[in-house]
């Protein structure tokens, strides 16, 4: 390989690095954003009475699974959803047995500013649009 070779390559290498490192920022700006937002409908939630509901994760074959969390559902077919505490939940899971049996525990996961992004038309919603629907009621 020539150096003229080697020094391309090193500079795509870095480049690489630098819009991974810049796509990086701005999806935890963008989570940040999301955060705040989330508190301001928690505050805003406790004011107007609206209580929490039991959260249920989803198999994709649609079977229903206890979860230990209390919140809101951001989407109408309730695969995201926060809990009391603001934290940020994909309500999806593996099937299995003893899930069915003892219930899943989900792990929570960094907001993004925009629900279902990339996804198909019509499927994606702004997260402060799907938290005033959910303040609605």
């Amino acid at each position: 390989m020539s150096d003229e070779q080697a020094r391309w390559r090193e500079e795509r290498r870095a480049a690489a690095a630098a819009h991974a490192e810049a796509l990086e920022r701005r999806r935890r700006a963008e989570s940040e954003q999301a955060r705040r937002l989330i508190a301001d409908f928690l505050d805003r939630a406790r004011e107007a009475g609206l209580a929490p509901v039991p959260l249920r994760a989803r198999s994709a074959d649609g079977a229903r699974y206890r979860t230990p969390l209390q919140g809101w559902y951001l989407r109408l077919d309730e695969s995201i959803a926060i809990d009391t505490e603001g934290r940020f939940y994909l309500m999806r899971t593996p099937r299995s047995l003893v899930g069915r049996l003892r219930g899943v525990t989900p792990e929570p996961s960094d907001p993004p500013l925009v629900l279902g992004a990339g996804g198909k038309d019509g499927e994606s919603i702004d997260i402060a649009d799907a938290l005033a629907r959910a303040l609605a009621g």
